[in-house]
């Protein structure tokens, strides 16, 4: 392995700018609902406090939640020496706490890392990827697993999925109340107004969807480009990535279940979607876009460009 000598770490500019402003238009489209809500007479006060407790529950325990919902074990450094080596050793070169470290025992090969910051941190890596990566490409996912902590990725998508969730419980709430008939409001919504509001919050539910599984999406580039930052080595997280998802695709389905509920966090999903507009509704980017652009860091970086 290489040095720990701690460097100076470069970002997609044009990336970041992106991921700014899908969020900025986020906030827009839900400070424009917010407005349309209040205009309407509804009181948002009591729907937010419920999602912002289900939100903050959420992101304060979601390592322990991915943990027993994917049957991920915590290990020691006895248990796993070469794997702690290996994460300490990207985690010093980035200046990070060590994280904590766990395996799900299944010959799915994939990785995910959860943490609501470096402090609280950890990185899970299934048996099935430590039998079928050599040392290098293990390196290099670990490398994007630690990026998604360093980027604070976590706090991101918790802003972002509390304006949906809010959406998806007042949608289910107007839709209970029109089906039992309540009509109320502060200013005495009738049934076609209680209607055309049930409507824009559909829309703005969808929107806001799309929107926030875009950001995602940049979170994955913006994960891969720090990965190979830190690893230094884009080239085999990109071999890396090939191999995982040729290993997938052969897997049975009953298998991929058992990851299913941490798919957002997962190296590559459990699930590979199709091409096309589906990816409109992915929570990846297209495999071979990933690739294609770490074949280009690769090379950038050889040549000392970025």
């Amino acid at each position: 392995m290489t040095s720990t000598t701690t460097r100076k770490f470069h970002k997609d500019k044009g990336l970041v700018s992106r991921m700014y402003f899908t969020m900025f238009m986020l906030g827009f489209l839900y400070a424009m609902f917010a407005f349309f809500l209040m205009a309407a007479g509804m009181q948002l006060i009591f729907v937010g406090g419920i999602v912002g407790v289900m939100v903050i529950v959420q992101y304060y325990m979601s390592d322990r939640l991915i943990l027993m919902s994917t049957g991920a074990k915590e290990v020691s450094p006895e248990e796993e020496p070469a794997l702690y080596k290996m994460i300490k050793l990207l985690a010093d070169r980035y200046e990070m706490p060590m994280p904590k470290v766990a395996i799900i025992d299944t010959s799915i090969p994939n990785a995910f890392a959860t943490g609501r910051n470096p402090k609280n941190a950890l990185v899970a890596v299934t048996t099935g990827i430590q039998r079928r990566l050599n040392e290098r490409e293990l390196q290099a996912v670990i490398g994007h697993e630690l990026a998604h902590v360093a980027n604070r990725d976590m706090r991101v998508l918790a802003i972002a999925n509390f304006l949906v969730t809010l959406t998806s419980f007042l949608m289910t709430m107007l839709f209970w109340n029109m089906l039992f008939g309540g009509m109320g409001g502060r200013r005495g919504n009738n049934g076609g107004g209680l209607m055309v509001v049930y409507l824009v919050t559909i829309i703005v539910y969808f929107i806001g969807q799309l929107l926030v599984l875009a950001l995602t999406r940049y979170r994955e580039y913006g994960a891969d480009h720090t990965g190979s930052e830190i690893s230094g080595d884009p080239g085999g997280l990109a071999d890396a990535l090939e191999k995982i998802s040729g290993t997938v695709n052969t897997i049975p389905d009953k298998d991929l279940r058992k990851l299913q509920t941490a798919n957002a966090f997962l190296i590559i999903p459990a699930a590979l979607k199709g091409e096309g507009s589906m990816n409109l509704f992915s929570t990846h980017p297209p495999l071979e876009e990933r690739v294609k652009r770490l074949r280009e860091l690769e090379q950038r970086m050889r040549y000392g460009l970025r």
